[in-house]
């Protein structure tokens, strides 16, 4: 009888990551075998990330302001500079407030923010791709919030109008001829649908910002991320949607986040 299968050593590991050009190579080992319960299920780990398979689709998840948020394969993954985006909400935030975390992915802004948060917030989350909302419904489940499958508002309940204090909306923001440019990793490995924002990456913020002050609650809150060269074009449509517009950086993070405000 053979003598079953041995997990490969830990420098073997990092061998064959850095050779795949990894450049954490130290980190994602360590992450992908405390994930494999098997050897075998380990060496079919390792290869699927060193053919360039995001480590968070490999794994299954991926960590976003202190939670492990459920990132199945194809759904876009959250990006640590979006963290940014949770502070800002943060700040803004009231006791019970109603919520929307609209081109919601994988769910992990609306869930980020509940959990920080602390106490009961009202979540409902909305995404046009369905293998996005099914991974949300899983991350949101702990708030009690609600995902729904649709394009932009149209799936949300019409009772939610004139309520929301705070409408998170992760559009994607890459023009159209930038997509190409992004890592394979993203190119290749995540829906198109959440990277692609059109000729000049605005197209879909213009079409949530024309909305979101019938949305939002007086004095309610819509914040978005977007690059540093579209601020100018982000900030007009904002305040083309009747909101009043405040932008905030992190360097850091090369993090960009704009908030549009409905006046009181």
């Amino acid at each position: 009888m053979s003598a079953p299968a041995s997990f490969p050593t830990f420098s073997a590991l990092v061998t064959r990551l850095r050779a795949a050009g990894c450049v954490f190579a130290e980190d994602e080992a360590r992450l992908l075998r405390s994930a494999a319960t098997t050897p075998g299920e380990l060496a079919a780990m390792v290869e699927r990330r060193a053919c360039g398979l995001p480590l968070e689709h490999v794994i299954g998840w991926a960590e976003f302001y202190g939670l492990r948020i459920a990132v199945d394969g194809g759904v876009f993954v959250p990006r640590r500079r979006t963290e940014f985006l949770i502070e800002r909400a943060v700040a803004l935030a009231r006791p019970g407030a109603l919520v929307v975390d609209l081109c919601c992915g994988s769910g992990a802004l609306g869930a980020a923010l509940a959990a920080a948060l602390g106490g009961p917030v009202e979540l409902h989350a909305a995404d046009i791709d369905p293998a996005a909302v099914r991974c949300a419904r899983r991350n949101i489940a702990a708030a009690g919030g609600r995902a729904y499958q649709g394009d932009l508002f149209d799936p949300l309940p019409a009772a939610l109008r004139g309520r929301v204090d705070l409408l998170l909306a992760n559009v994607p923001y890459v023009p159209t001829e930038e997509v190409e440019l992004l890592p394979a990793e993203a190119r290749l490995h995540e829906a198109r649908v959440a990277l692609d924002g059109g000729a000049d990456g605005l197209d879909v913020l213009r079409r949530v910002t024309a909305e979101a002050v019938r949305w939002l609650a007086p004095g309610g809150h819509l914040l978005f991320e977007t690059g540093e060269h579209q601020v100018p074009g982000a900030v007009r449509t904002v305040e083309a949607g009747g909101l009043v517009a405040e932008v905030a950086e992190c360097e850091e993070r090369y993090a960009v986040v704009v908030t549009g405000t409905r006046p009181a």
